[in-house]
């Protein structure tokens, strides 16, 4: 761990139940919220298993429970198997564009919609628009968002932290109208050729629980290295 890392303030969370598994109880690891956070920092974090949600940056730190573990991918070693290149020819007439920011009311709309249908026993649920503008538009320096588009309709956003060693997926939400694309895989086999295309080495996609079946889609992109005890593996 580097010194600029040992120097952190951190705070815990009283324990509370975890959103991922019901019979867990979780405590979370904040930095100080008042820390000023440079890509460098925020990179050398992300190497030890924290994630951002909005201005904080956190992990899991539970007492009796080690189950939620950091995931990304290798992208120069990441091979499309035969259902992914399905769903990238699936999604080959749709338009990806950088955005300055996902303030509109069309974006709002459409995480509202995805937020109802996908994830209604969520905390997130009901979407409100505070919520939305806090949790994904607190932009840092390194912060891009993208939109995709089908017949200049929207039905997809992506939000995306560029590190100095790689892509940390924030979140993507897309229409559930369009089930059949398999959006939310396209846009991490999207994120893997732009972090090629940039000659970074991960795509970091935040936690992977065995137990949890909303996270066995992060198992589908192989190689993928899980932090455990300290070390990537």
């Amino acid at each position: 761990m580097t010194s600029q890392l040992k120097d952190l303030r951190v705070y815990t969370t009283y324990p509370h139940d975890c959103s991922y598994l019901s019979s867990k109880e979780a405590t979370t690891l904040f930095v100080d919220p008042r820390q000023e956070i440079d890509v460098p920092l925020y990179t050398s974090l992300s190497l030890v298993g924290f994630r951002r949600s909005g201005n904080h940056f956190y992990r899991p730190h539970c007492a009796k429970c080690s189950e939620c573990i950091s995931a990304r991918i290798l992208v120069n070693n990441f091979s499309p198997n035969r259902r992914q290149r399905r769903t990238i020819n699936r999604n080959s007439d749709v338009q990806i564009e950088l955005c300055d920011s996902i303030l509109s009311d069309q974006a709002y709309s459409l995480y509202a919609k995805y937020i109802a249908v996908r994830h209604t026993n969520g905390d997130m649920y009901p979407a409100t628009r505070e919520q939305y503008e806090s949790f994904l538009n607190n932009s840092h320096d390194c912060t891009k968002y993208y939109q995709f588009k089908y017949k200049n309709k929207l039905i997809a956003v992506s939000v995306i932290d560029v590190l100095n060693d790689g892509i940390s997926a924030i979140y993507t939400f897309f229409d559930p109208d369009f089930k059949d694309r398999s959006l939310g895989n396209y846009s991490i086999l999207w994120q893997i050729d732009y972090a090629k295309s940039v000659s970074l080495s991960y795509v970091y996609l935040g936690y992977w629980i065995k137990g949890c079946q909303k996270m066995s889609y992060k198992s589908l992109f192989q190689p993928l290295q899980l932090y455990k005890n300290g070390e990537w593996i």
